[in-house]
């Protein structure tokens, strides 16, 4: 199985590791705010220095494409692409709301729910707004990655589909928006363990990015073009 080398910035805490045959090696946290960039590079020769491990033995680089903070996207970004440009390695992205849809499947809701539940992955973006998406229960999209306006109005439309299970940093604020009792709610967040699955399944059909031309995933220009149009997205 692949060494991977996995790299996330796209919340308020970063995370380097390295991880083979779906296990992980090492891996390292980075807490302090606003301090990602100078975190990343030098965690990563640390770790490799720690394990004995060369860089240009690793297989691919995983990367957190978004959406998530600004600044942290492009930190990450910008440093996977390096290192896959340098060693001459693929670059396999990971959506942060993709992740949650994963880890998703841990709360007892997701087994509690019948088919029809729908997985409402969401990221904090401010004020009444989150960067979300939906899933199934067999983890396709039923709603594409995009930003949206949380209102009473929103959840009861999306309930007649059936019951909605919150997940990410903007379940808080989902949660003081709707009192519909077909609205669950989940605390967990994503960890290596989420990382792996899926960039193993990626590795292995060779699903990867455009070093040239891949982009973090900010959704912020969909929100404002639509918001100026004063519809609610989705």
């Amino acid at each position: 199985m692949a060494l991977l080398l996995h790299i996330d910035t796209a919340g308020e805490k970063a995370l380097i590791a390295f991880t083979q045959n779906g296990l992980a090696l090492s891996s390292k946290e980075n807490t302090i705010p606003h301090a990602h960039a100078s975190f990343v590079q030098a965690g990563i020769e640390a770790l490799a220095m720690e394990n004995n491990l060369l860089l240009s033995s690793i297989d691919a680089v995983v990367v957190t494409m978004g959406p998530g903070s600004y600044t942290g996207l492009r930190v990450g970004l910008a440093s996977a692409k390096g290192i896959a440009y340098a060693l001459q390695k693929p670059l396999i992205g990971l959506s942060t709301l993709a992740l949650l849809a994963n880890v998703a499947k841990k709360s007892p809701h997701y087994s509690s729910q019948g088919d029809h539940l729908q997985i409402f992955t969401m990221i904090d973006a401010k004020r009444d707004e989150v960067f979300g998406a939906i899933f199934n229960k067999a983890s396709t999209k039923t709603l594409e990655e995009q930003a949206i306006v949380l209102n009473t109005a929103y959840f009861e439309n999306l309930v007649v589909s059936g019951p909605v299970l919150c997940i990410g940093t903007g379940a808080e604020k989902a949660k003081a928006i709707t009192q519909e009792p077909f609205v669950l709610y989940s605390d967990l967040s994503y960890s290596l363990l989420d990382f792996i699955e899926l960039a193993e399944a990626k590795f292995i059909s060779k699903d990867f990015e455009d070093i040239a031309y891949s982009s973090p995933a900010y959704l912020k220009d969909f929100y404002q073009k639509s918001h100026l149009k004063g519809k609610i997205i989705g």
